[in-house]
Formats: structure tokens, C-alpha cells, sequence
């Protein structure tokens, strides 16, 4: 998080870089010691842990940084979910919480709605299920379950 933190107060291509290869190696420690000692019927259902960080970056291109993660031998989800609420709802949701809008990467509406584009395009471009968060918890948890349902069959 160090890294993060330096990254939003001085932007940089190379901390950036820097930021998507230490997660891309975190990310390839967990795909190492963690997965592998699940169940072999396991699924592995994933939000955004996979690609959230290039959704979040500024000069990376999202397709460059998921290509790191497969360069580090990250395991490829079962399921793929980009959890995704329309920006204005999420940037006033943010700023009703009790510690307001403290994001260290984002500061700006304005990015916000540039990083939630970037996502939502990302989920289209790679056939991954989109999940609203506009709705109801039991709607998306409903959706959720049919698409691991048919992951299982």
C-alpha cells in the first residue's frame, strides 16, 4: 500500500508500473499457496481481484496488466464477476460512508467515472459477467449463483 500511496502523490509511468507488478506478484504468491490448497471441485469466483488494479491506473493500458498477471502464472478464475454500480451512485455512497471519500487513488468524480468506463468495457471486451449494484443484494446474489451454476454444469 506504500507503494499506492507514493504513486497517487507523485504519478508516474514507472511507480505505476512498479504498483501492477508487485500486485501481479502478489496475486501469483496467492495463485501459488493459497488456490492450490483448495478443494479440487472448487470454484474460484473472483469480483475484480484479478483486473481491479488496471481498472484503476492511468497510463497502463487494462489488456497490458491483465498480460502481466498470465506472464506471473495468476490463476485464471473460474468465473469472472465485474461488480460494477453506476458512478454517480457509487461516488454518493462513498461520500455517505462514515469515512467519506478517503480513496488514495481516486480523488475526482470525474476519475471515478473514467475507472468505472474502463471496467465496464473491460467485462465486455472479455465476456465476463457484469453485475449491477444498483439493485437489491438479493438480486445480484441471485445472478451470481445462476452464473455458478452454470459454471458447475
Amino acid at each position: 500500500m506504500a507503494l499506492v500511496n507514493i504513486l497517487a502523490r507523485n504519478p508516474c509511468l514507472d511507480l505505476e508500473w512498479a504498483v501492477c507488478q508487485r500486485l501481479a506478484d502478489s496475486r501469483s504468491w496467492i495463485s501459488r499457496h493459497v488456490l492450490t490448497r483448495q478443494p479440487v471441485d472448487s470454484i474460484i469466483l473472483i469480483d475484480r481481484w484479478y483486473p481491479s488494479d488496471a481498472a484503476f491506473r492511468q497510463a497502463i493500458p487494462f489488456a497490458q496488466i491483465l498480460q502481466l498477471n498470465m506472464d506471473r502464472n495468476v490463476r485464471v478464475p473460474d468465473l469472472h464477476v465485474g461488480v460494477v454500480t453506476d458512478p454517480d451512485i457509487s461516488w454518493a455512497r462513498a461520500a455517505n460512508r462514515s469515512r467519506g471519500l478517503g480513496g488514495t487513488v481516486i480523488q475526482k468524480h470525474a476519475e471515478h467515472v473514467a475507472c468505472t468506463k474502463t471496467f465496464e468495457k473491460a467485462v465486455k471486451d472479455h465476456g465476463w459477467v457484469l453485475c449491477r449494484n444498483e439493485g437489491t443484494i438479493e438480486e445480484a446474489t441471485r445472478q451470481v449463483v445462476s452464473e455458478i451454476y452454470k459454471v458447475m454444469v
